[in-house]
């Protein structure tokens, strides 16, 4: 028997799960196919999956041309497809829901991109989301914000799975973290179980070294000294990965808090953390180190169907997030003699990770007015 290194790497304590859902695949018994020959647990997704998966797809044409037939508005008819979608991907995942005692098996839906810095509305419409989808594995994302994350808390408050997403900074992983536990302790102090709640923290990978090795590569392009240069070049496409080490770091230290423990002791879970980001965007590098460097117990990584593909053939599974934790300061310590700030780099890979779900939301939502007046057209 050949063995997939996709199990192999859960048997290190890593969930995988598919950056992808478009109807065809489940329509297809493809996502069938997946979670039994590829070891795939869960599945996130994101207003740019459900643009790519939407926009020119007859698949949705019946039921974009009902909803405009019912009267429907535009949001209306883009939630009645998504929510759809994503009620028939928590069906196909509640047998590993079971199985895996509420550990896996959830399928996560973005609140709107465009209340991102909206407190109130983000916990109203996370709320509603989960009522109209009424599936216990589904998972609302909602991004680490500053606005945001007090709707974390809150809405692990009412009982509802988290999924936080757009994390790049430690800190902002930290405060997610926290944001989480207060959530549970809001549900303790008011007599409620936290058992059957779940989180994952969703820490950003190849986007960190997408930017960074540019601004290293400019500050090679200003330097003569040899010893700068050799530097240089040993930070390129070294930085997301020691910054993920970090962030696992922090996470151990939160996991042997006193307030985690107590919470532990009443059967909470500990909110993971998600590997996201983790298709290599730099040909250079291997099209697999955002898996094979941060296999780790507690964690997720979301892959895109092509990173599967590629780890299914010839990742090489071993836990090493929590080794090389010394070189990994290291590397992060080294930016700022770069004149490179991490911090604004974090801040500007959070405003633009936005920015890049408003498009295409904004974008499905025009698309799906044309197709509208097309079908109402006489």
């Amino acid at each position: 028997m050949t063995t997939n290194p996709i199990q192999e790497i859960e048997a290190y304590g890593q969930s995988i799960w598919m950056d992808n859902l478009t109807r065809d695949l489940i329509h297809s018994g493809e996502l069938d196919r997946m979670i039994r020959e590829r070891g795939v647990v869960g599945i996130t997704s994101n207003p740019a999956i459900f643009e790519k998966a939407i926009v020119g797809n007859a698949t949705y044409d019946a039921d974009i041309e009902a909803g405009v037939k019912a009267g429907k508005s535009v949001p209306e008819i883009y939630e009645s497809l998504v929510f759809q979608d994503i009620q028939q991907a928590c069906d196909v995942f509640k047998p590993v829901y079971t199985a895996s005692g509420g550990l896996d098996g959830y399928i996560s839906i973005e609140v709107p991109p465009t209340i991102a810095n909206d407190t109130a509305q983000t916990i109203a419409e996370a709320k509603r989301y989960y009522a109209a989808i009424g599936r216990e594995n589904v998972m609302i994302k909602i991004p680490g914000t500053p606005q945001g994350l007090p709707a974390v808390e809150a809405v692990i408050a009412a009982g509802i799975n988290v999924n936080v997403t757009l994390l790049f900074s430690v800190e902002s992983y930290v405060e997610s973290a926290w944001a989480y536990i207060r959530g549970l302790e809001a549900r303790v102090a008011a007599g409620l179980e936290v058992r059957s709640i779940a989180s994952v923290a969703s820490f950003f990978l190849s986007r960190i070294d997408s930017k960074v090795d540019s601004l290293l590569q400019a500050r090679l392009a200003t330097t003569t000294d040899p010893d700068q240069q050799a530097l240089i070049k040993s930070l390129q496409g070294k930085v997301a990965i020691a910054n993920a080490k970090l962030a696992y770091e922090k996470y151990q230290e939160i996991t042997q808090s006193e307030r985690w423990l107590s919470l532990a002791a009443q059967g909470a879970r500990v909110q993971r953390l998600l590997w996201a980001s983790t298709g290599t965007k730099n040909p250079n590098y291997s099209d697999v180190m955002y898996v094979d460097e941060l296999v780790g117990a507690d964690t997720v990584n979301t892959l895109p169907p092509l990173t599967i593909e590629a780890c299914a053939d010839h990742c090489d599974p071993a836990s090493r997030i929590t080794t090389g934790l010394e070189a990994a300061h290291q590397v992060i310590a080294a930016l700022p003699s770069l004149g490179i700030n991490l911090d604004q780099v974090m801040a500007e890979l959070l405003e633009d990770g936005i920015a890049k779900f408003v498009q295409p939301f904004d974008s499905l939502l025009q698309s799906l007015t044309t197709k509208a007046l097309s079908l109402t057209a006489v």
